[in-house]
Parts: structure tokens; sequence; C-alpha cells
């Protein structure tokens, strides 16, 4: 673990910061700051570089939680700041993980910054995407046919569907409990033709992790790209933590999102 200087705020009763320097001896004269670190004497609140402390640059962190009504199940969407720069951002709930927005995404409209919030994930999926509206079921194939591991046709007796695309990762599931989703392979031609009951998905099994399942019928389902079909992060309340490696002067007066009732 890093060591931290804290500082208290009489106002606020309480320890309000976490800086990353850790002097050896420190003092307040003449309304300076002054610290001592490896025999040498420092002036704080000088340097043009911000979050520079002994010629080693840290960049700036605030970590603080959206909880309003905490009983409640709820999306949350966007981001709001409100301040003179865009900040990284990283989100979780109690739900989900890997909720995030990059600088890059802000747009600033009005003196203010916002992004929607993205949803992380990995291949294979981890647990935390299963409640994504990104995933969808769409049942049980008749048959699997394999010719090369880049081109498996797997066939249904059931409309597949619109809303299935190229590009999207299929996942099935065995019996009896049909509880573990277990990573297909990366869908890369659809075919359907209602007429002659044609309802085919062309199945790339060679990305990392993908495989045949060992049965002709297992239950199947599919899951979107997650940074690109993000519907927000589902939870009661979500933590986030902002992130700025500016080196100059950043203001940040209020962070919020736009929060919408969950319903399943």
């Amino acid at each position: 673990m890093p060591n931290y200087t804290l500082t208290y705020s009489p106002s606020s009763k309480g320890w309000v910061s976490f800086y990353s320097y850790n002097p050896d001896f420190m003092i307040g004269m003449n309304n300076y700051f002054y610290s001592f670190k490896g025999g040498n004497l420092y002036r704080h609140n000088t340097n043009e570089q911000r979050g520079t402390f002994y010629g080693v640059f840290t960049e700036s962190t605030i970590t603080s939680v959206f909880n309003e009504s905490p009983l409640i199940n709820k999306l949350f969407k966007t981001l709001n700041i409100e301040g003179d720069d865009a900040w990284d951002a990283q989100l979780y709930t109690d739900l989900q993980s890997g909720g995030f927005a990059l600088s890059s995404y802000f747009e600033k409209k009005e003196q203010s910054y916002f992004s929607f919030i993205r949803n992380s994930g990995v291949i294979p999926a981890s647990t935390s995407e299963y409640p994504l509206r990104s995933v969808n079921g769409i049942g049980r194939s008749t048959s699997i046919v394999s010719t090369v591991p880049s081109a498996v046709v797997v066939n249904y007796a059931i409309a597949i569907g619109s809303i299935v695309s190229i590009g999207d990762y299929l996942y099935y599931s065995l019996p009896p409990s049909y509880s573990t989703p277990i990573l297909f392979g990366e869908i890369t031609d659809i075919n359907i033709d209602l007429k002659n009951g044609i309802n085919q998905l062309i199945v790339d099994t060679t990305v990392s992790g993908g495989g045949i399942p060992s049965i002709q019928n297992p239950y199947t389902m599919y899951i979107k790209n997650s940074v690109a079909e993000s519907h927000g992060l589902l939870g009661h309340y979500c933590v986030f933590t902002l992130t700025n490696d500016n080196t100059s002067k950043v203001e940040l007066f209020a962070l919020e999102s736009e929060v919408m009732k969950s319903y399943p």
C-alpha cells in the first residue's frame, strides 16, 4: 500500500484530501507550507506543474458516490461535469462493474461537459455483464454444422429476430441447469429466409475462449458490443472515481448523473 499525506478540514471536521507525497517533516510559516524530503527543503503551492511533488507527477483523483433513493434499482446513464475541464471517469455499482467515460468522450455544452456512460466488457463476458440490456436470448438450436472453425452453422426452428447483428458474440449453456453461459464465438453472418424456414447464424469459433458445444441443441444467447451498445450502469448506487492528468489549474464544482428507475 502506498503512503499518503492526509489533510484535515476544521470546517468539515474530517480528513478531506489524500496527497501522493510523503515528506520527512513539514511546517507552516509566514502563510506558506514547507516540507523536507531527502534533506531538501520545498515550498508548496508555488510549482507551475500542478500535481508534481519532489519532481514526481501524480494524477489527481476524486472518489465519491451517487446514492439518491438507495432502495430503488436505477440506470445511471450520463455524467455532467460542472467545471473547466473534462475528467476520465471509472464507475461501478452493486450490480455491475466496468462503467467508464474517457475525457475525450465529453462534449462541452454551455460551460459544462456531458458524456454517456459506457460499459466496458471482456471476452468471454464476465458475470457482471449478464444484467446488461445488450444481452438477449435466442432459444435452443436444432443443429450445429461444423465445416471449418471460422464458419460453424447454427440452425434454428424459431425466428432469430432482427436485433441480432454481425459482430455480436454468441454464447450457449448446457442442460440440465442451463445456468452457465459459455462462449461459442463471433457471429460473422446471418441467413434468414422465413418462407423456406431458414434461420441460421454463422459463427467463428476461433476467437479466444470460443468453442463448439458438445450437443446439437444447447440454449443460445448473444451479447452485443458492450461499449457501442451501452444502456447505462445498473445498480442501487454508483461509486465513481474521476481522474485528471492536467498539469495546469483545474476547477471542479460538481458532478451529476442522469438517472432513471429500472423496470425489469
